[in-house]
């Protein structure tokens, strides 16, 4: 079988209203209006963002407390004709009238504020910021969200973490199998793409996202609209892909649920946000391999390397209990110039510091982070295409790393794999026994979206206490 991670992140969603005749209701239905970023600035709703504070640490001075903001992804907003109620999107089909081609689309159609709390399920109090599952209006249904972390109302905060270490808290009690609440690096923009002539919303509303995956399901890249050979999703009534997609270096901190967790680098051949198209996204039949952006990524899940009783429930690191997430990103000569040659993990809770899990897999040296050699092991043992080494390894990781970075924070279920790479078994074709297949202890039939909606809507996810400075000075 193809034990290769297969996902277009379809961070997605709210069923469409049935009706939405007044004008009431149609400000109302902002959620099922979503997955478009439109390009000029509505103002039927007010862009107000959630404050947060985070910390930037040194070993001689401690943690000094900043101020931060969180802002909604342009995906999930409301997108209508500028001064108006109409929908530029509505379910997973473009409003023909108001975008007939990119550029007019962008002229034609606003990307509006968010109602945080009300209809996304987002709050922020002191350091923490919660994120809910199924958030349902009265005229809307919302699933999941993606947000980054502002240094202000306009620009993104840039990190810079070569060299360094990032922690945060995380409570992933209440995240079953199927879910993935999400912390990573992405190589966007800081103003969210606000040079490109059509983009006039910015990152103050959220655009600009691109990842490894080269997602296509965006409404809009680069200030224009993704129209062209717009093909609806045939599983998701409010998700589609479009001509472009947009890719960049992507470090995932954290890919978890109450039932495994996984942090890997994924790194492109492009610096910065790349608008792809055909073979060069990698998304079409095929074409996997081909593309700009290495997907599959060098993986650390502690289950899938062979350690099945470190995570989880009433284990090592207990999740049924809040505890800190440790990355430090450790260079060839210990500062923030060097190369990247290791990515090291620790964990802490009830004050008690958790070294990562050793790999106990045939073949591979019992490590417990992420060098070049043990990727490079871990895809021999595993029988996986090594396209992490062929396009650069660590190395070009950390160069992303020192051009700075994005924060996202997110909470997303599966249309197109059904987070069975994360927390099951995939390929579903694979022999569990076969290394690499076995990734978590959830069974091959959970993670289907409309059932994960369905049974725990109420799920969430809470991240804390964010921080970053030197080696050894966040926990």
């Amino acid at each position: 079988g193809n034990s290769k991670r297969d996902i277009v992140r379809q961070d997605t969603e709210s069923q469409e209203s049935e009706t939405h005749d007044t004008m009431k209701k149609a400000l109302a239905i902002v959620a099922s209006l979503a997955l478009v970023y439109g390009q000029q600035v509505g103002t039927n709703t007010a862009e107000n963002h959630p404050q947060i504070t985070t910390s930037v640490c040194t070993k001689s001075g401690g943690c000094q407390t900043q101020q931060n903001e969180v802002v909604l992804d342009a995906n999930w907003r409301w997108v209508h004709n500028v001064g108006g109620y109409t929908n530029c999107y509505t379910g997973n089909k473009w409003n023909t009238q108001y975008c007939p081609d990119p550029e007019t689309c962008a002229q034609n159609c606003a990307l509006d504020g968010a109602d945080y709390q009300g209809t996304y399920g987002i709050s922020t109090s002191g350091n923490e910021l919660d994120l809910g599952f199924v958030t349902r209006g009265q005229y809307s249904n919302n699933v999941g969200s993606r947000n980054y972390l502002m240094a202000n109302q306009t620009y993104y905060q840039i990190f810079t973490p070569l060299g360094q270490e990032f922690t945060f808290d995380v409570d992933v009690s209440n995240l079953p199998c199927g879910l993935n609440g999400a912390v990573y690096f992405v190589s966007m923009d800081a103003d969210g793409g606000l040079q490109y002539p059509g983009n006039k919303a910015g990152a103050k509303y959220g655009t600009g996202y691109c990842d490894a995956q080269c997602p296509q399901d965006l409404k809009f890249i680069r200030g224009e609209a993704n129209t062209i050979n717009w093909t609806p999703d045939s599983n998701n009534a409010n998700a589609g892909t479009g001509f472009y997609g947009t890719c960049c270096t992507e470090m995932d901190l954290w890919e978890a649920n109450s039932m495994s967790s996984a942090y890997t680098p994924h790194i492109c051949s492009v610096v910065g946000q790349y608008s792809c198209n055909g073979t060069e996204c990698g998304n079409a039949p095929g074409t996997r391999y081909e593309g700009v952006c290495d997907k599959d990524g060098c993986d650390f899940n502690s289950y899938r390397m062979g350690v099945q009783n470190f995570y989880g429930k009433g284990m090592k690191v207990d999740t049924t209990r809040k505890f800190s997430v440790v990355t430090q990103f450790i260079t060839s000569d210990g500062t923030s110039n060097g190369d990247l040659v290791e990515i090291k993990r620790f964990y802490v809770q009830d004050g008690n510091t958790i070294p990562n899990s050793n790999v106990n897999v045939p073949g591979m040296d019992p490590v417990n982070s992420i060098s070049d050699d043990f990727c490079k092991q871990q895809k021999k043992a595993f029988g996986d295409e090594d396209q992490f080494e062929y396009k650069g390894g660590l190395k070009e990781m950390g160069q992303a790393l020192q051009r700075g970075v994005v924060l996202v924070l997110s909470l997303w279920d599966d249309y197109s794999a059904y987070m069975l790479w994360l927390d099951s078994n995939y390929p579903l074709d694979g022999n569990p026994s076969t290394p690499g297949i076995a990734r978590g202890s959830c069974p091959t039939s959970s993670g289907r979206p409309w059932n994960v909606e369905a049974q725990s809507p109420n799920a969430n996810v809470k991240y804390s206490n964010i921080r970053v400075g030197e080696i050894g000075s966040t926990y």
